[in-house]
C-alpha cells in the first residue's frame, strides 16, 4: 500500500511545494504556520481591524476575513490599508463561498483567497441525482470557464489560493458519483487543482475539513496519495476540524484530528476552529505546533519540547496490516469487559492520592447518596481505578473495579473486584496470576534492542487472561506504540490493549492536546480497547491543591486533576467516535456572516440539551455554510436572517425563519417530535 507520509515509525515532516503568501513562506519544511479567522462584520472596518490586531498580537501569522459578497470584498482594501497604516503586515486571506465575483475583487487586494470547490461554481440544489459521463464532463467545463479568471488574476497579482473542501458542502454532482465520502472530498479539490495546474498556477494550499476527525484524517491521507500519484508532488496542506465547538470539547476534537496528521509530519499551516473569540484559538494552535518545533525547523514559540529525549530503535515495517483510509477497529477477543465489540474502557489513575475517599470517586463519575446508601453512576464514569498499592477501605460501587500492583493483589482478599498489573517480565515469571484478568504493561521500543519487546509480546500472545497496557517513554511515543500494534496485527495477536499516556507538560491545554494527539491518533485507526491518562509526578505535583486552572473556557475553574483526566478520557473517546457518553455539539467558530451571538446561543442550547446522550446538534451562525458543514448532525439550528432561525432534521428543513426569541423552545419541540428528547433527571 502506498504510504501517505514519509514513515510510520518516527517523526518526519512531509515535504511539500513552497507557497508565498505576501512574503510568508509556507510548505517546503518552513515552520508550521498558525492562523485564525475574524468574527466581526467585514463592513465594520474599525471592529475588524481591531480584532485582526488582537489576533496578530496573540501570534496569528495569517488572518482570514469573510467576503460573502462584492461589497465586503471591496472593503477588504480599507481594512488592509488601516492595518498597514498601523504597522501590521500580516497577510490577509479572503474567505469566499458562493460568489466568484467577490473572489476576483479580493484577489486583487489581499494576499490569499480561499475558495470552497463545493459551492464556488458547482450547484448544491440536489435536483439531479444521476449524471451521465457527458453531463459530468460538461459540468467540469463550466467550472473551468468560471474558475479560470480567478486563477489568472491570482497569477497576475501574486496572490495565493486555498482550495478548501468541506465534508458538509460537497456539490450534488460530486455527491452523485462519490457520495458523502473522503474520496468525494478529494476529487472535489482535485478538479480545481487540475484547472489551476493547466494554467501553470501553483501558489496553492489545500484543505480537507470535516467536523468528524475520522473523516478529516482519512481525506487528507487520500489527498496526499492522489497528488503524489497524479503529479509526483504535494501541495501544502492547511489542517483543521470544522465546527469543533467550544471549551474542552473543541480542543479535544481539534487536537485529535490535527494532531493525528501532525504526528505523521503532515501539515503546513493549522487553524483550530473554536466557538470562542478568534484570539483564543492561537494559543491552542501554538500548543499543537510546538510539540514538533525542533524536528520540523519551526521556530514558533522558541520553546523546547518538554517530552523526554529517549528515542529507542523502532523497527521499520514493510507492509501496513491495516487500511489507513478506512476505519476498522482492530479485531480482539474479550477479557472481562475489555475488548471484542465492547466500547473502550476508561481507567482512572488515582495512584497519586495519599488516601482514596468516597469524595474522590465523584471526580470520576460516581456520586454517593448517603440517605439512600446508593451510588449514582454517570455516563462518564470510569470503569476501573488504578490505585498502585492501595486497598480502598470503603464499599465501592458495584460496577467499579480496581487495578493494583501485582504484589499488593496477592495479599488482597477480594479478587473479584481487584485485578493485578505486571510488567511483561514480571507476568511471565509470576507464580500467582488472576484466573480471569491480568494487566500487563509494556514500554514499547524504548531500548536499542527491539527484539526484547517483540519477544515479550509473542510470549504473551493470545493468553485469554491478558490485557496489554501499551505506552512508550520514547519521544516518538505514538509511533512506537503504533508499531507494536502493527506487529500484533501481523502475528494475529488479538489481546485487547489499553492505551497508557502520561503527560510531562504543564498547563491544562498542553495536557489536553498531548492526550488527544497521542491517543486520538491510535483510536482513529481502530487501535485501542481502553484508555488511561496520567501525569508524571513532577507535572502532577506542580498543580497546587491537586487542581488545574481551566478558567476562560466553558468548563469549570480549578478542576481536580482526577476530574480533568477522567473528563479528558471520555472526551477523546467521544471525539474519535469510539464511545459516546454525552450530547455532541457541532458549533461553528463564528465569522462576519454570523447572524446571532453564537457563543451565548451555544451555551443556552447546551444548558437545556446536554443530557441527551448520543444526539448530535449543530449550531451554525449563517445559512452560507451552516446547512453544508452540519452534515454530520442529527439536528440543526441555523441563522437564516437577522433574528431568524431555521431548524433542520439532518439535511431537511423542518421550520423556516423562526423568531430567535422562541427558537430554542422550537428546537426542543423538534427533538420531542422525533423521539430524541428525554426529560432531564
Amino acid at each position: 500500500m502506498q504510504l501517505y507520509c514519509n514513515t510510520l515509525t518516527s517523526y518526519s515532516r512531509l515535504k511539500t511545494k513552497e507557497v508565498n503568501i505576501g512574503g510568508l513562506l509556507l510548505g517546503n519544511l518552513n515552520p508550521i504556520r498558525v492562523q485564525t479567522m475574524t468574527t466581526t462584520d467585514t463592513m465594520d472596518t474599525a471592529a475588524t481591524v481591531a480584532q485582526t490586531i488582537r489576533c496578530i498580537e496573540a501570534g496569528a501569522e495569517l488572518v482570514r476575513i469573510t467576503a460573502p459578497s462584492k461589497k465586503e470584498a471591496e472593503n477588504l482594501l480599507n481594512i488592509k490599508n488601516e492595518l498597514r497604516k498601523n504597522g501590521f503586515t500580516t497577510p490577509l486571506v479572503a474567505d469566499i463561498h458562493f460568489t466568484p465575483n467577490a473572489a476576483e475583487i479580493a484577489a486583487r487586494i489581499v494576499e490569499k483567497v480561499r475558495v470552497n470547490p463545493g459551492n464556488y461554481v458547482d450547484k448544491k440544489k440536489f435536483e439531479q441525482i444521476d449524471y451521465t459521463d457527458a453531463e459530468y464532463v460538461e459540468e467540469i467545463d463550466r467550472i473551468r470557464e468560471r474558475f479560470t479568471p480567478l486563477v489568472q488574476i491570482c497569477k497576475e497579482y501574486g496572490t495565493a489560493m486555498r482550495i478548501g473542501t468541506n465534508h458538509g458542502s460537497l456539490s450534488d454532482r460530486i455527491m452523485s458519483r462519490y457520495g458523502d465520502t473522503p474520496i468525494g472530498m478529494v476529487e472535489s479539490a482535485m478538479e480545481f487543482l487540475r484547472i489551476a495546474r493547466d494554467e501553470n498556477y501553483h501558489n496553492i494550499v489545500l484543505s480537507m475539513k470535516a467536523s468528524n476527525p475520522q473523516v478529516m484524517v482519512q481525506a487528507y491521507r487520500l489527498l496526499i496519495q492522489q497528488m503524489d500519484k497524479e503529479f509526483g508532488e504535494i501541495y501544502p496542506l492547511h489542517l483543521g476540524v470544522t465546527e469543533a465547538g467550544d471549551g474542552e470539547d473543541g480542543r479535544v476534537k481539534s487536537a485529535a484530528g490535527i494532531g493525528t496528521l501532525l504526528e505523521d509530519g503532515i501539515g503546513d499551516t493549522i487553524r483550530v476552529s473554536l466557538t470562542e473569540d478568534p484570539e483564543f484559538e492561537i494559543p491552542v494552535c501554538r500548543d499543537l505546533v510546538k510539540r514538533y518545533e525542533g524536528e520540523s525547523l519551526a521556530s514558533l514559540g522558541k520553546k523546547e519540547d518538554s517530552r523526554p529525549d529517549t528515542l529507542g530503535v523502532v523497527p521499520m515495517i514493510e507492509m501496513i496490516p491495516y487500511d489507513p483510509f478506512h476505519y476498522k477497529r482492530r479485531e480482539t477477543f474479550a477479557v472481562n469487559n475489555i475488548g471484542a465489540k465492547q466500547v473502550p474502557v476508561v481507567i482512572a489513575d488515582l495512584s497519586k492520592l495519599k488516601k482514596i475517599e468516597a469524595k474522590h470517586l465523584e471526580a470520576i463519575g460516581y456520586i454517593y447518596d448517603e440517605s439512600l446508601d446508593k451510588w449514582n453512576i454517570s455516563d462518564a464514569a470510569a470503569d476501573y481505578i488504578f490505585t498502585h498499592n492501595t486497598i480502598v477501605d470503603f464499599a465501592l460501587p458495584g460496577t467499579l473495579k480496581v487495578i493494583v500492583d501485582a504484589n499488593t493483589w496477592v495479599t488482597c482478599d477480594d479478587k473479584e473486584k481487584y485485578f493485578p498489573i505486571f510488567d511483561a517480565a514480571g507476568f511471565l515469571a509470576a507464580h500467582t496470576k488472576s484466573s480471569t484478568l491480568n494487566f500487563v504493561m509494556l514500554d514499547c521500543f524504548n531500548t536499542n534492542n527491539p527484539e526484547t519487546d517483540l519477544a515479550y509480546v509473542e510470549n504473551l500472545a493470545n493468553d485469554p487472561r491478558v490485557v496489554l497496557c501499551l505506552s512508550s517513554t520514547n519521544k516518538n511515543a505514538m509511533q512506537s506504540v503504533r508499531r507494536m500494534f502493527m506487529e500484533m496485527m501481523h502475528k494475529s495477536i488479538k489481546n485487547p490493549v489499553v492505551l497508557i499516556t502520561d503527560s510531562h507538560w504543564q498547563t491544562a491545554d498542553e495536557h489536553l492536546i498531548h492526550y488527544a494527539t497521542e491517543c486520538g491518533a491510535l483510536l482513529l485507526d481502530g487501535m485501542g480497547d481502553g484508555i488511561c491518562l496520567g501525569m508524571e509526578t513532577a507535572s502532577y505535583q506542580q498543580h497546587a491543591n491537586n487542581t488545574l486552572d481551566t478558567s476562560g473556557r466553558n468548563y469549570s475553574t480549578n478542576t481536580s486533576v482526577e476530574q480533568f483526566l477522567n473528563a479528558s478520557a471520555f472526551n477523546i473517546l467521544q471525539a474519535t467516535r469510539t464511545r459516546i457518553s454525552k450530547t455532541e455539539y457541532i458549533s461553528c467558530p463564528s465569522c462576519g456572516r454570523t447572524l446571532f451571538d453564537l457563543q451565548e446561543t451555544t451555551a443556552k442550547i447546551r444548558s437545556v440539551t446536554n443530557h441527551l446522550k448520543g444526539v448530535k446538534i449543530a449550531i451554525m451562525g449563517c445559512i452560507v455554510n451552516g446547512p453544508g458543514e452540519m452534515a454530520d448532525a442529527d439536528f440543526g439550528y441555523v441563522g437564516s436572517g437577522v433574528g431568524k432561525i431555521t431548524l433542520y432534521k439532518g439535511k431537511d428543513i423542518m421550520k423556516r425563519n423562526i423568531d430567535s426569541a422562541i427558537a430554542v423552545d422550537e428546537l426542543i419541540g423538534l427533538l420531542k417530535a422525533h423521539d430524541a428528547w428525554v426529560e432531564p433527571s
